[in-house]
């Protein structure tokens, strides 16, 4: 392959994007690897289509090694397979809908699970024909509410979807851990340093779920870890230890006139100031902050929820939207219109609305919290005894030095990442939706179950570009890379030429080759250029190409070379591994 720079359609920019917010969406703009064509949507210009296609190709190897086969759907699908799922109505306003002509109701696929589900049933009949594993590479649709940071969060996108199909649930893990090492290869290869977390599953349904995730400062998932053991997970699937149900051991509830302390911080202020129960020690830990949500169920009318979390704590909405899937939840301020929640004053006690508490809020433990009148509340409000929650949820803030769920001896830390890949065991939902039944080595129906693989293919580009930068511009792992090399003529004086002739010399060799052949620009502005695109090795073709001598430059070790011209195929190569 060789890429001629005079010829390329290509622009780089010097000055910073005005939208861009993460270096990876700066970067491959600057770089002319894409380019905006619509909220949430880009075009992928020459070089950035080179990239997609070596982290396509390098994805597409792995899946084929474990026996996945290639299939492709269309993106636009029926209404039907997803009423039969519910996710028609599960995703809400996630998905792109619409009409043809004819006025049937069609989507822009999210994801294919019915599908490839469907394609089972219409192809498979008995124990025969199974194990399966049938991957696509295919672009994907979201009605993404705030499409943002270039790649990473678009409504138009790349993703391989693989799904797998066997008889018994054991066929199913063996797949699941097969697929899972694939994975770790796939992201070893693209150079992607990555964190494989305990997830929650969602609107896809399942019960095992990892996620895999690179790490980024940048990234919008927030994961922990333990000091202690190998315990990892997202922040939404976190665990909260269970503290063990102790007797009651307060007295009775006391109501304590507290003006103008709607905040938790001014609570303990005021507790401590007038000694309640005749305590001065009172923290925010010892309160019971008690929040109201508005609970948007998918095609359900809404429901009023109040969420208990201990007073130290924050509700995440991210976790809540996760313990709810696939409902969502957003906070309640019309308190007018429900006067029996008083704001800043909610106690569980007595409340008539749905109540889930925190996994501390455990049987016996004791708080002070709003006495349900304006001014007041009450202390020695006792689970257990004065409320009982109608359940748990996972929705307070993790934090990191928490305890870790896993061992008990370790504390979390709290890091951020991409989500590159998330993986499920999907188990039987879409083969009970649709009845998918094969006959049985015993001659009886068999049910098979399904697991659930997904890559994120444009990005892991976003992703890669994020771990592989510096303040020069992109700096591409060898697998992904654009080109293998790029040659730089970096005067006029028949330099051009030469440099023509070396790139066509390293082409024929089977290197990947970018020359950047402009006469018009100066020996500055292409190595600028060079930087920035991000091809780790170059040659330049400069003064001393009289002598027949080139300069070798490997930017990531840093190595320049003088090398004779016949010798620059063998250095390039040897530079490859």
């Amino acid at each position: 392959m060789l890429l001629r720079m005079s010829t390329l359609l290509l622009k780089t920019l010097r000055e910073e994007p005005a939208d861009a917010e993460v270096p990876s969406h700066r970067l491959l703009l600057r770089a002319g690897f894409i380019r905006r064509a619509a909220p949430g949507g880009y075009t992928w210009l020459p070089l950035g289509k080179l990239v997609l296609d070596r982290v396509t190709a390098v994805v597409r190897e792995e899946m084929t090694a474990v026996g996945g086969q290639e299939v492709s759907f269309p993106a636009l699908l029926p209404r039907e397979p997803y009423d039969v799922s519910n996710r028609w109505t599960e995703y809400g306003d996630d998905i792109f809908t619409l009409k043809d002509r004819r006025g049937g109701d069609f989507l822009l696929a999210p994801t294919h699970e019915e599908m490839f589900t469907l394609l089972v049933q219409d192809m498979t009949s008995s124990y025969r024909d199974f194990p399966l594993l049938l991957f696509q590479v295919q672009t994907k649709f979201r009605d993404e509410a705030r499409p943002r940071a270039g790649l990473l969060r678009g409504r138009e996108f790349l993703m391989k979807d693989a799904y797998s199909f066997t008889l018994d649930d054991q066929g199913l893990s063996q797949t699941y851990a097969s697929v899972r090492a694939a994975y770790q290869r796939i992201f070893d290869r693209l150079g992607l340093s990555h964190t494989i977390v305990a997830a929650m599953s969602g609107a896809m349904g399942g019960s095992a779920s990892e996620e895999f995730l690179a790490m980024a400062e940048v990234g919008e998932d927030t994961f922990v870890g333990c000091t202690s053991c190998s315990y990892a997970a997202n922040t939404e699937a976190v665990i909260t230890p269970v503290p063990a149900a102790g007797p009651v051991e307060a007295g009775p509830i006391t109501v304590h006139d507290t003006p103008s302390t709607p905040t938790i911080a001014s609570l303990v202020e005021l507790a401590n100031e007038r000694a309640l129960d005749g305590r001065t020690d009172w923290t925010a830990a010892d309160t019971l902050k008690n929040v109201v949500v508005t609970v948007h169920h998918p095609g359900l009318d809404d429901e009023l929820l109040v969420i208990g979390v201990p007073g130290d704590r924050e509700v995440d909405l991210k976790r809540l939207d996760a313990a709810l899937a696939p409902a969502t939840a957003t906070l309640f301020d019309d308190f007018a219109a429900r006067p029996d929640l008083v704001k800043g004053y909610i106690g569980p006690q007595g409340i008539k609305v749905r109540y889930l508490a925190d996994p501390r809020v455990a049987t016996g433990t004791a708080w002070l919290t709003g006495a349900n009148e304006a001014g007041k509340h009450a202390t020695n409000v006792v689970a257990g005894r004065d409320f009982t929650p109608d359940g748990t949820i996972e929705a307070a803030d993790v934090r990191a030095g928490d305890p870790c769920p896993a061992c008990g001896d370790g504390t979390l830390t709290i890091r951020r990442g991409i989500e590159i890949a998330h993986i499920f065991q999907l188990g039987r939902r879409y083969t009970d939706a649709f009845k998918v039944d094969v006959l049985g080595v015993d001659g009886k129906p068999v049910r098979p179950t399904m697991g659930c693989y997904g890559i994120g293919v444009s990005r892991a580009v976003a992703a890669i570009a994020e771990q592989h930068h510096d303040d020069r511009g992109l700096l591409w792992p060898d697998e992904v890379a654009p080109a293998d090399v790029h040659v730089i003529a970096a005067g006029k004086d028949g330099q051009v030429e030469a440099a023509l002739a070396l790139a066509g010399e390293l082409s024929a060799s089977g290197l990947r080759v970018l020359v950047d052949d402009r006469p018009q620009l100066s020996a500055g502005v292409k190595f600028t250029d060079a930087e920035l695109l991000g091809v780790a090795r170059s040659v330049v073709v400069g003064r001393r190409l009289g002598e027949g001598v080139v300069e070798f430059r490997d930017r990531r070790s840093g190595e320049r070379a003088d090398v004779p011209l016949s010798e620059v195929p063998r250095v390039v190569r040897d530079s490859l591994g």
